[in-house]
């Protein structure tokens, strides 16, 4: 068993991503822990917005999908203006963020690096924003982000991850978490 985050971090690669720029934080630890020892390799970056331009330079470079991993509120929020231009340009960047725990969403306590509603913050730039309130929703919603990849426009997408589910049990063998195909 992996927990979600490095799970999801397994089928990042399984997709053919090779690299993700990011900075470590409190509520990526089990992202983090799934790039330790795995195929991907992390470029650790200063601020959030220059994790989203090296995606974006990266997608550009490659012609392959950039990955900015970010923490959530501030991290997503300083993403934002490298994501903003990577719509403008028609660049396939996955901003992939945590989230605060699922039981503090819609409450306004105050959590830390809480947003109200992060994928709405998002949205007006992405393709595609979503969370995950479940494990079983992340190979789902990153098949429709790789499919976007493939066959639309390219533009960001975002996928907000809560800690909670993050730190979840998965088994990463289960035929759910195993990529699509994708066509071209």
């Amino acid at each position: 068993m992996l927990t979600c985050g490095e799970a999801t971090m397994r089928l990042l690669a399984a997709y053919g991503i090779d690299t993700v720029f990011g900075i470590p934080g409190v509520h990526t630890l089990d992202f983090c822990r799934g790039l330790a020892d795995g195929p991907i390799t992390h470029v650790q970056v200063r601020n959030e917005q220059g994790a989203g331009f090296m995606a974006d330079g990266y997608a550009r470079a490659s012609g392959r999908c950039g990955v900015a991993l970010v923490i959530s509120g501030p991290g997503v929020t300083n993403a934002l203006t490298a994501i903003g231009q990577a719509w403008a340009d028609s660049t396939p960047v996955l901003l992939l963020s945590s989230e605060t725990d699922s039981s503090t969403h819609g409450r306004g306590w105050g959590c830390l690096h809480e947003i109200p509603d992060q994928p709405a913050v998002t949205a007006p730039l992405t393709a595609l924003s979503a969370r995950a309130n479940h494990p079983d929703d992340v190979p789902v919603l990153l098949a429709e982000a790789f499919g976007i990849f493939a066959t639309q426009r390219p533009r960001p997408v975002h996928l907000s991850i809560p800690i909670d589910v993050l730190a979840m049990p998965v088994d990463p063998e289960d035929p759910a978490w195993l990529p699509v195909s994708l066509p071209g």
